[in-house]
């Protein structure tokens, strides 16, 4: 393979920046986020999407990556990497990606997302002519072939992607949380009941309660959950320290996590000190109790 230092130079810029994945991540995630716009429709499923809404994913892919980055524009591509011409390119499946005519030969930093799976990849390759496949469609845009797909230096092959809960509730879970009869309060404190253990992200209340004070619901269901020993962990104060002593999953900042908790009565559990006394988690057959309380 020839030496091609505009690409060694765009690949080991990304490499160089901290946390470059978890940056990617969060920028695939937010662009769905924002094309659901769940606040206002509640939406979390691809198929909810109109076509159009579906082929703006890409645009604000190219968007929200180059603001994360602090890309510059490019004088004929989309971003100025080190210097380097490279466009931005997205597609739905894993190779689909389609080449216009003015970015044959150009470097193209390919983005996808497996949104069901949770699952992306971010890879830079040089779009040579002897790189793509010669059908074209309507628009003489080309696909990569297998010499492409080959030639592809992969940023991230398969990274995980934050999940969108409520595709992977069962139907009876997400009908009782999804309840229209019932307030926006009422079904973020159902969500917090039902799904217990898990993490649930700020965007997943919001398209709960149908309202933006994402904060303020979690807030009113741990205090309506306290009674059955329900307690909601976030990411502040001494919250992740007893997520950890529960051997949970610690919430990222923005989530959080419930779980059912009762005072400590037995050898070789994990327990928490909480408010002043130790905790474990519940299991079938306990003795319903009130809950300590967790302040944020």
């Amino acid at each position: 393979m020839l030496h091609d230092d505009p690409l060694e130079r765009a690949v080991a810029w990304f490499r160089s920046q901290a946390r470059f994945e978890e940056r990617f991540a969060a920028a695939i995630r937010q662009s769905f986020d924002e094309v659901f716009d769940d606040r206002r429709t509640g939406r979390y499923r691809l198929e909810q999407l109109s076509k159009v809404e579906t082929s703006y994913i890409g645009t604000k892919v190219e968007i929200v990556v180059q603001d994360e980055f602090g890309l510059q524009r490019g004088r004929r591509m989309d971003y100025l990497i080190d210097d380097q011409e490279v466009d931005s390119k997205w597609s739905m499946t894993s190779g689909g990606w389609m080449i216009p005519t003015e970015a044959v030969g150009e470097l193209c930093l390919c983005l996808t997302a497996d949104y069901n799976r949770s699952e992306f990849q971010v890879g830079i390759v040089r779009a040579g002519d002897a790189q793509l496949k010669a059908g074209q469609n309507k628009d003489k845009k080309r696909r990569l072939n297998d010499d492409g797909l080959s030639a592809m230096t992969w940023l991230v092959k398969r990274g995980d992607l934050a999940e969108n809960l409520l595709l992977h509730l069962d139907e009876r879970t997400r009908g009782s949380i999804l309840n229209p009869s019932l307030s926006g309060q009422r079904r973020v404190t159902e969500l917090f009941r039902l799904v217990q253990q898990r993490i649930v992200r700020r965007e997943v209340v919001i398209t709960v309660a149908r309202q933006d004070d994402g904060s303020q619901r979690v807030r009113d269901a741990r205090k309506a959950l306290r009674a059955e020993g329900v307690i909601v962990l976030g990411h502040q104060q001494s919250h992740p320290r007893i997520a950890a002593d529960l051997g949970l999953e610690i919430p990222p900042k923005g989530s959080w996590l419930s779980c059912h908790v009762v005072r400590d009565g037995g050898e070789g559990d994990r327990t928490a000190e909480i408010a002043g006394a130790s905790w474990r988690l519940a299991r079938l057959g306990d003795s319903p109790e009130p809950g300590p309380a967790v302040y944020t």
